[in-house]
């Protein structure tokens, strides 16, 4: 007996140091001795790798034992090392109602296991969905998977992986570069293009200019785009002459990159652009202008925020929300009475990115529009924006009936990211529709990141 007791109080104190208080009160008082000894069997298991045996003891049903923190935490490393993360989010979910405090290393680890389930799915729009969101996540640690699906035999994947390495600064494998650039598809082609413009490797020229040589239309504006930014600063004069050519395709390609590059010598061309007789010219070039970011845009914005095209309108009224002048309030409040909801929805944005939280009144408004695709606009001015006051609304968008606004939803408070969106999205990973729980996964992966900071 002495023998026992004595055991029973190591136990004790060993469980005061690996749990909080609370947690011990609460499973004291409900977990019985058998439920102690199914958790020191799966702890075992899980200590000598016997993966399988830990998954079939947490499977139990009769009778089902209270699990404590610590053997469910084990469970989830279980499920994913068997490659099912969908149990092992399951199991996470049983961990932290139980009174364990939220892991966000392992909760990243089975969020990205969870997108990368579907990364050679049959369903090529599951596999869209995969990489777009590992394209969303940028960072390093998804290159190798981003390089993987520029090897998808479907050009929506392979364009989404070339996307993804754009915005990291990867920009794939020798072969791989060489085998997109030759892709049949011209949005594979111009992501590889951005990918290279982005990595800073100066050895990747001489693949770029014999495109810039050879290509016409938008290849040709990206490969001097990535020219540019690799240090071929000489090429931006032909650059520029291409944002004067008839093909609008070429104007609106070369304006976009010119506003992305941010040279001061550009300002002028993507100025007068705004008066394109192309609306979606004017459009590109709005976008652009923002993209600039300079204050001396201004005045050619607000020109476009007058523009007959409700698209240009929309687009001179996010860009203006861009460049964060608190003068430019009066603008933007103009554009939320605007007659069309996606004008409204880019003055909501611009209005948000200054901080004013009064927009959030017109946003609740347009969230209960009947159109989900006005739903799902909001959605994704309301990730852009950034503002913190935003998450509440997503939360309610994220609960729409609508597959579409709820996708949106989830992409846009990845955007957002800091622990109080954590919450939101682990309810996002149960939606009914895959697409939605990878977004919400990508998105978990983002807002994770942000709350270690």
């Amino acid at each position: 007996m002495v023998v026992c007791a004595g055991a029973a109080l190591a136990a004790l104190a060993l469980a005061t140091l690996l749990f909080p208080h609370h947690v011990l009160a609460a499973a004291g008082a409900s977990r019985s001795s058998s439920d102690r000894a199914v958790d020191r069997a799966v702890l075992e298991a899980y200590k000598h790798h016997r993966y399988d045996e830990v998954a079939r003891l947490l499977e139990r049903r009769t009778p089902e034992p209270r699990w404590s923190p610590r053997a469910l935490k084990a469970g989830v490393s279980s499920y994913l090392k068997l490659g099912k993360p969908e149990s092992a989010l399951s199991t996470y979910k049983r961990m932290t109602t139980s009174g364990s405090p939220d892991d966000y290393p392992l909760l990243r680890e089975a969020a990205l296991a969870l997108i990368t389930s579907f990364t050679r799915d049959p369903l090529e729009h599951l596999r869209i969905a995969a990489y777009t969101g590992l394209a969303d996540i940028e960072t390093p640690d998804v290159v190798a998977l981003l390089d993987d699906g520029l090897l998808d035999s479907s050009l929506v994947v392979r364009a989404r992986a070339g996307e993804g390495l754009s915005r990291i600064g990867g920009a794939g494998t020798a072969n791989n570069i060489r085998r997109t650039l030759q892709d049949t598809s011209l949005a594979v082609r111009i992501a590889t293009l951005n990918a290279i413009g982005n990595s800073q490797n100066s050895a990747l020229l001489k693949l770029v200019a014999p495109i810039a040589r050879s290509a016409e239309g938008p290849e040709q504006v990206f490969a001097l785009a990535a020219m540019v930014k690799l240090g071929k600063v000489e090429v931006l004069d032909e650059l520029l002459g291409l944002a004067t050519l008839p093909d609008p395709d070429t104007r609106m390609a070369a304006l976009g990159a010119l506003g992305r590059l941010k040279r001061p010598a550009t300002l002028k061309r993507l100025s007068q652009s705004v008066y394109d007789l192309d609306p979606a010219v004017r459009a590109f070039a709005a976008g652009a202008l923002g993209e600039f970011g300079s204050p001396d845009v201004v005045p050619f914005l607000t020109h476009a925020l007058g523009d007959d095209q409700p698209r240009v309108r929309s687009v001179a009224a996010t860009s203006l929300g861009r460049l964060r002048l608190p003068q430019l309030r009066s603008h933007l409040w103009q554009a939320t009475r605007d007659p069309v909801e996606f004008v409204r929805i880019g003055g909501v944005e611009g209005l948000l990115r200054l901080g004013d939280a009064e927009a959030l009144l017109v946003a609740t408004d347009l969230a209960k529009h009947p159109d989900p695709s006005v739903r799902s606009a909001l959605a994704h001015a309301l990730g852009a924006a950034g503002h913190r006051k935003t998450s509440q609304l997503l939360d309610q968008l994220l609960r729409d009936q609508q597959p579409q606004p709820r996708l949106a939803a989830a992409r846009a408070l990845g955007k957002l990211g800091g622990r109080d969106v954590v919450p939101i999205l682990k309810k996002g990973l149960e939606d009914s529709d895959q697409a939605v729980r990878i977004a919400a996964a990508s998105s978990l992966v983002k807002a994770v990141a942000a709350a270690k900071k």
